[in-house]
């Protein structure tokens, strides 16, 4: 039951790095150049608010490095880029193992 709720997961992750990779392409043929929008900019667009939380409840949490390389390297990165590597993640974490063949029956 739980490997199928992470396929699920990642299925809903794939379909939302599908969305921003359409609307970045969609961006990039108006421009006549190549347009990324980065995972902040996006969330920043959507959501302010969550945004300002997540960095105080990063920051009050963590230690120091916890924000400023790492989550701001991470809200730089392009949100479809990010969407779909972790449907990558949860889509092996909830893959279905192969099932092992007998050879011999008794």
């Amino acid at each position: 039951m739980f490997k199928a709720l992470l396929r699920l997961l990642s299925m809903i992750l794939l379909a939302v790095a599908v969305i921003m990779a359409v609307l970045d392409a969609t961006r990039s043929i108006a421009a006549g150049s190549l347009v990324t929008t980065p995972l902040g900019a996006s969330w920043m667009a959507l959501s302010p608010d969550s945004l300002h939380r997540f960095e105080a409840l990063v920051t009050a949490n963590l230690p120091a490095l916890a924000w400023d390389p790492v989550a701001l390297g991470l809200l730089g990165l392009p949100g479809f880029a990010v969407f779909a590597a972790l449907s990558l993640l949860v889509a092996l974490a909830g893959r279905r193992r192969p099932r092992r063949e007998r050879r011999f029956a008794a």
